[in-house]
């Protein structure tokens, strides 16, 4: 199932710089194992915002849940999930 997820992440101000460091770090090495595991298929910064979106190729809802709760950044972002579907129109 494909689902487009648009993350808007708020890390607080004050927040142990070293901390936030090693959440930044984990984040990327979890997305990009995500990536290569082909669970994560696209990746798109928003311009301007900390902000992305991105669709995720999963089995269920639950395996979505799963993956977005796991992910270390989680406690500090705001996310919308829309099922997608394919298009008539779509070539390819």
């Amino acid at each position: 199932m494909l689902y487009c997820v648009e993350m808007d992440v708020a890390i607080p101000h004050g927040l142990d710089s070293d901390y936030v460091a090693k959440l930044k770090a984990d984040e990327k090495a979890r997305a990009q194992d995500l990536q290569r595991q082909g669970k994560w298929r696209h990746l798109w910064r928003v311009a301007g915002r900390y902000a992305n979106i991105s669709v995720f190729d999963v089995e269920n809802h639950d395996e979505l849940h799963d993956i977005l709760s796991g992910l270390p950044l989680f406690p500090f972002m705001t996310m919308r999930v829309t099922p997608l579907a394919r298009h008539p129109s779509a070539v390819g």
